[in-house]
């Protein structure tokens, strides 16, 4: 009997660091099957970022790179010229990439740079102890905002997407969630246009992703997938905000 479920070729036999519940492993996996279905793995590199997934490099069976703290774009910009013939993704979090890799994303983007970002957005920085993020939303509780979130006083959360759409140059961004399957299923399918985009050499492209950390949340696993669809894809609205067509 055929297989019709089975690992990635191009994801490691590596145990799991992460915290029960974090969705970098969902994420790590579509990215593994869609590098697997494009047929790209020999020639597939990957910019690891500073925080949670400082360890991505573990879980992949492709070649890695190690980024400074939100410089993976500025990484992925010199391997992608050299190696125009490479495929290069970066994968960031809200706080590598929104806070001090935001210069770096915003003007890799503006030069249209042909690499890939997968931007994982959780609202906190998980690695450091959950302090507030760039992306942490109004009156929500961090271990640096233990009265919520003040807007008044530090400006409202970076809406990520409608930020980089805004730019003239880049040509394919999408915002998807990988809290339940129905959510998983888009992610993918615009992981795979995103890197397809890249194949092609059209344009500079990035997908953020909706994700949960409910070690930092103070919640379980159950209740940060609920808390995430009542809260965050209110703010956050799903869907393709620039497309090269």
């Amino acid at each position: 009997m055929a297989k019709t479920f089975k690992k990635p070729e191009a994801l490691s036999d590596q145990h799991t660091h992460y915290c029960p519940g974090c969705t970098h492993g969902v994420i790590h996996r579509l990215v593994a099957e869609v590098i697997d279905e494009l047929g790209v793995r020999g020639r597939t590199v990957g910019i690891a970022p500073v925080g949670c997934a400082v360890l991505a490099y573990n879980y992949f069976t492709f070649d890695f790179q190690e980024a400074a703290h939100g410089r993976a774009p500025a990484m992925a910009t010199g391997i992608k010229r050299v190696r125009p013939d490479l495929v290069v993704f970066t994968y960031q979090g809200d706080g590598d990439l929104a806070s001090i890799g935001m210069g770096e994303i915003i003007h890799a983007a503006n030069r249209g740079e042909k690499f890939t970002t997968i931007f994982v957005n959780n609202t906190v920085y998980g690695m450091t102890g959950g302090q507030m993020a760039p992306t942490t939303l109004p009156g929500q509780r961090t271990t640096t905002s233990p009265l919520g979130r003040d807007v008044a006083d530090v400006g409202m959360p970076i809406k990520v997407a409608e930020l980089i759409s805004s730019l003239e140059t880049p040509a394919y961004i999408a915002r998807q969630a990988v809290i339940k399957p129905k959510y998983i299923v888009r992610a993918k399918k615009a992981i795979k246009k995103a890197f397809q985009y890249q194949l092609d050499a059209r344009c500079f492209s990035l997908v953020e992703l909706i994700s949960t950390c409910p070690t930092n949340w103070g919640l379980t696993s159950k209740e940060a997938v609920t808390w995430t669809e009542e809260n965050m894809l209110s703010y956050y609205t799903l869907g393709e905000y620039k497309t090269p067509e």
